[in-house]
């Protein structure tokens, strides 16, 4: 069984702004921001982070070849085992490179490329914007970011207070997609439909065929609407009207397909720039949100990231607890899982043997040669989980004591 060290038991640093991806069993984090004595800083552009599902571990690994600027706010996404970056801020403003890793090396190297053989005109500098991945290509959305005065358009909304020279900072809602197999940039006609208005820090998912946006800010005000993208002929369907009650205008959320016809939204900034931890689940079959009502109340999260897991469980990385805008120092690295549907008789059996290793150490050793290692690898889980919650409330009494 492993060993209970506070190393094995480590955890991704806290940070903001960040990209995540699953491919296979593991978790890929990469990049981002943290606030140190009031002062943004990025964090390594060598480091991968990746957590490994069935172990609940943690490992650190430093990445080489050509290596994308430290970045907040870049759009990560993974087609056939490769993650891809786009856009972001850094100190030099905002970014419209494209680079991609392959994550399912064979050596242990993880070795960075940027695409500069492409084809086309790739979008302009931004950042916080989304993507939905279809059919080997990556389709971009909306963003915040720059243009010159000779590439203003109806797709292009001028933020008022900030602009220079030829310079435009503002929003936006057009679609770029990057054909992965032709290295090729294009922008599709839209072929019908009222589009989005323009937005960024808004949150885009992929159920079949349809690319769904939902909320995201313009100017001062966050949005609550949904709509979707037919990602074969590319028509918008408007506004989508929903029956019953639906979630309150935010930015800064997350939106994961979980299931054929469903959308999980958790998170995010509020309009009135609270901080949320709700969670939602729309059924595109019924057309309505319900809302989860078991879902704890003190974990808010926002500028977060959400992947799905193997057995339909949503895996929310960082981000912060605080309205970025005010208050920015409470970045986490904690990993919140939510489960969404039930778990298998195999999951179930597993996690009630790693919780109760010490009750049965010695019926363990007796179990088949690969029901021992997954039970092994769950024991660890069990036991990175309990030392994870120990130190988190040994901080917590540390600042009680310190605060009186």
């Amino acid at each position: 069984m492993a060993a209970d060290s506070a190393e094995q038991f480590c955890v991704a640093e806290e940070r903001s702004g960040h990209c995540a991806v699953v491919d296979g069993n593991f978790l890929y984090v990469w990049g981002g921001y943290v606030s140190i004595e009031e002062n943004e800083v990025y964090l390594p552009n060598d480091e991968l982070w990746i957590y490994e599902m069935d172990s609940g571990l943690w490992t650190m690994h430093l990445m080489e070849g050509e290596l994308p600027t430290s970045m907040s706010g870049s759009c990560g996404a993974s087609i056939n085992g490769k993650l891809y970056i786009f856009g972001g801020f850094d100190d030099k403003g905002y970014s419209n490179r494209l680079y991609y890793v392959n994550l399912r090396t064979k050596n242990g190297t993880y070795r960075w490329k940027k695409i500069t053989n492409f084809k086309g005109q790739p979008p302009t500098p931004r950042d916080k914007l989304s993507c939905w991945v279809y059919k080997d290509r990556l389709i971009y959305f909306g963003g915040y970011g720059c243009r010159k005065h000779n590439e203003l358009s109806d797709c292009f909304d001028v933020h008022d207070a900030f602009w220079e020279g030829q310079i435009f900072w503002g929003w936006h809602n057009d679609v770029h997609v990057f054909d992965t197999t032709t290295q090729t940039w294009s922008q599709p006609a839209i072929r019908g439909g009222d589009p989005p208005q323009p937005r960024a820090a808004h949150t885009c998912a992929v159920l079949g065929n349809k690319g769904y946006i939902f909320g995201g800010r313009v100017l001062q005000t966050r949005m609550n609407d949904l709509h979707c993208l037919n990602l074969d002929t590319w028509t918008w369907s408007g506004r989508i009207s929903i029956s019953g009650e639906k979630p309150k205008d935010r930015s800064w959320h997350t939106l994961t397909p979980i299931g054929d016809d469903r959308l999980f939204l958790f998170g995010g900034l509020s309009s009135d720039n609270v901080p949320l931890s709700d969670g939602w689940i729309h059924s595109v079959t019924t057309n309505g949100w319900k809302q989860l009502t078991h879902l704890p109340k003190s974990r808010p999260r926002l500028w977060h990231t959400a992947c799905l897991g193997k057995e339909g469980e949503v895996m929310v990385f960082g981000g912060s607890k605080d309205d970025l805008h005010f208050m920015d120092t409470g970045h986490c690295s904690d990993l919140l899982i939510f489960q969404t549907q039930p778990y298998s008789l195999l999951r179930l059996c597993l996690d009630c043997i790693g919780k109760n290793a010490a009750l049965l150490k010695n019926q363990i050793p007796c179990l088949p040669s690969k029901l021992l290692q997954q039970v092994l690898k769950k024991i660890t889980f069990w036991a990175a989980v309990n030392h994870r919650r120990e130190k988190k409330a040994e901080t917590e009494r540390q600042t009680q004591l310190s605060g009186t």
